[in-house]
């Protein structure tokens, strides 16, 4: 071993080491229940109106405005949460058409900008109004619509939100955590704008899907929102268009590279773990080249994960496994499943390796296991089919190549078209990570009609929308209902009359993220494991009941999201155990923990989720 990787290995467990004294020696002095005690503040009469971590409104009670210098700022009439929602609502109808930025500004953009307002300066309504009509919010605060947001953020900037650490402040970082208000960050979201959705490199104008994340980190893990903390990290854009933007708000350079990429990203890392030892980190939207070499970099030294990578991967392994219920064939089955694969970026590869490993787990996690797995995929690229006879194939991508004589005696070659593919392979499932709209084309559905299962799976999963490789309409049409379908955004169910539906299950990520964080959070573990993820997928892909599998429904409405995240936070801190990774949190030590049953388990994590009630405000002079 060189010197430089023993010096970060020593580093690398110096740093383990430190965190888990910091856990063993965390103050214990806070309820198990989020949000029901009183919260102290340090400010009176508009600064508290004018700060949406604790403004009211209305809804302020007389006491309190006697107590905080309110008398006379606002109406005299009282109201609760539920009037102010209601109040909040009917305008939000009214104005929806009103806020529109012109004719070509969408709908969903408007109701964005509305949403926003509330958010600016009454967060615990905005999050009673987004988990009350999570269905309706959820595709506006995330997938698609925040696409659109990202697209033309230098635009909707109003004021900020999070955090920008860029090239330029190198050797500063660690004094700019300091910066930020919170004491205590549970959850960070970071990306580097290199690869927002399916849209390219969008630069800084990429901190909206940190900030949405968040919002779904609040909305369905009940993540107290005074502890999180979105993150972009502007190392420049090589998107020429925003390079000549005059109104662009991040850095005009090209993206820096190599190892001067790598000591930003380690200086951050450094940083926001030395304020906050404890604090989970999700990596969001980077590139492929750097998605996967961070992730290993940093996976057994951090408490972070990455969400396109892992967690695409974990919502993708549950909707398979719900098609191979959905045949009514058991789980173990999914072995023996044909997957094509259209797309081998990080998204792509992650689903790849951790269906791999699921499978080969099945089979008995030996070598014969994981060879047997890896020749259940046919994967397929801009430059077609992928093989060992591909030049300068990608590293991430080579376990997956064919070899050249079995793809011959398939009548297949390197570089053979999707359509080919489809053909010739007659798989199971087609699954599309590509960020190519439209990929999935009739000639490549009509191909799908000779799958040899008996209800063949289409999982057209690219963000956002215009990015799904087919719509529900397209497959249903050409494949019939009996199929399985899914996509990554959301559509409408597909009407075939009679009374029968083509479902559309929209395998999002919301579905497990949120239980991956809460269920770290509270277990202590000191990393996100490969067993953790597993579980997560695993308490996904079973929460369906048999009769809606065997209608097609193989993802849960997002109605359910609550529900949901805490039975996958369960599951993930019930494999922290399995894996002597618990080490606690707050008074609940991990001798403690080990001690629940799985009733008192569910108890424990929906004690410590946040709701958005609004606390009683006790102001102290500093």
């Amino acid at each position: 071993m060189g010197i430089a990787n023993k010096l970060r290995l020593s580093s690398s467990l110096s740093r383990i080491l430190h965190r888990r004294i910091l856990y063993s020696s965390a103050s214990r002095s806070f309820t198990t229940s989020e949000g029901h005690r009183p919260t102290i503040v340090h400010k009176q009469g508009l600064d508290i109106l004018h700060d949406p971590w604790f403004n009211k409104g209305t809804a302020f009670t007389m006491t309190e405005r006697n107590r905080l210098d309110l008398r006379g700022l606002l109406p005299p009439n009282v109201m609760d949460s539920e009037q102010q929602i209601q109040r909040f609502m009917t305008d939000l109808k009214r104005l929806e058409e009103q806020a529109r930025d012109g004719p070509s500004d969408p709908n969903a953009l408007a109701k964005w900008r509305i949403l926003n307002r509330l958010h600016d300066r009454n967060e615990t309504m905005y999050y009673k109004v987004l988990i009350n009509n999570i269905e309706e919010y959820a595709p506006i605060v995330y997938t698609p619509t925040v696409g659109l947001v990202c697209q033309n953020y230098s635009g909707l900037f109003r004021r900020p939100r999070g955090m920008y650490f860029s090239a330029e402040d190198r050797g500063e970082m660690m004094s700019m955590v300091y910066n930020w208000p919170a004491e205590q960050v549970d959850m960070i979201v970071v990306t580097d704008g290199s690869r927002i959705l399916g849209l390219g490199d969008l630069g800084v104008h990429g901190i909206g899907i940190a900030v949405g994340k968040l919002d779904l980190y609040v909305a369905a893990a009940g993540i107290n929102p005074q502890r999180v903390l979105p993150v972009m990290i502007d190392v420049g854009t090589n998107n020429e268009k925003l390079l000549k933007d005059p109104m662009y708000l991040g850095l005009q350079q090209h993206r820096l590279e190599d190892d001067n990429y790598i000591d930003v990203i380690d200086e951050f890392m450094e940083a926001v773990y030395t304020r906050w030892p404890h604090v989970i980190v999700q990596f969001e939207d980077f590139q492929s080249k750097w998605a996967f070499k961070l992730l290993q970099r940093y996976r057994c030294t951090y408490r972070m994960f990455n969400d396109d990578v892992q967690g695409t991967a974990g919502v993708a392994i549950a909707g398979l496994l719900g098609a191979v219920r959905a045949q009514g064939r058991p789980m173990i089955d999914f072995p023996k499943m044909k997957i094509v694969v259209a797309g081998a970026g990080s998204a792509g590869i992650g689903v790849l390796n951790a269906a791999r490993k699921t499978m080969a787990r099945m089979l008995g996690n030996t070598e014969t296991a994981f060879d047997s797995a890896q020749s259940q995929f046919w994967v397929v690229d801009a430059q077609g089919l992928i093989t060992e006879g591909r030049e300068n194939i990608d590293p991430e991508a080579q376990p997956f190549a064919r070899k050249t004589k079995e793809m011959e005696r398939q009548g297949l070659k390197e570089g053979a078209t999707l359509v080919e593919v489809v053909r010739e392979v007659k798989p199971d499932v087609l699954l599309g990570l590509s960020a190519v709209g439209g990929l999935f084309s009739k000639e490549v559905l009509e191909a799908m009609k000779v799958s040899t299962s008996t209800r063949p799976a289409i999982f057209a999963m690219s963000n956002p929308t215009k990015n799904a490789e087919c719509t529900p309409q397209d497959a249903f049409s050409i494949l019939g209902e009996n199929m399985i379908f899914a996509s990554g955004s959301p559509f409408k169910n597909v009407e075939f009359g009679s009374g029968h539906v083509g479902h559309c299950n929209q395998g999002n990520n919301m579905y497990l993220f949120p239980g991956i964080g809460l269920g770290t959070l509270l277990s202590g573990a000191p990393i996100v494991s490969d067993g953790m993820l597993q579980a997560a997928s695993e308490c996904l892909a079973a929460y369906m009941s048999e009769e809606e599998v065997l209608q097609g429904i193989i993802y849960p409405p997002i109605s359910r999201i609550r529900d949901i995240t805490k039975r996958i936070a369960a599951a993930v801190i019930k494999e922290a155990i399995e894996e002597d990774l618990v080490e606690g949190y707050r008074e609940m030590d991990a001798r403690e923990l080990l001690k629940l049953n799985e009733e008192e388990l569910m108890e424990y994590v929906e004690n410590n989720m946040w709701n958005p009630e609004y606390p009683t405000l006790v102001y102290k002079d500093d």
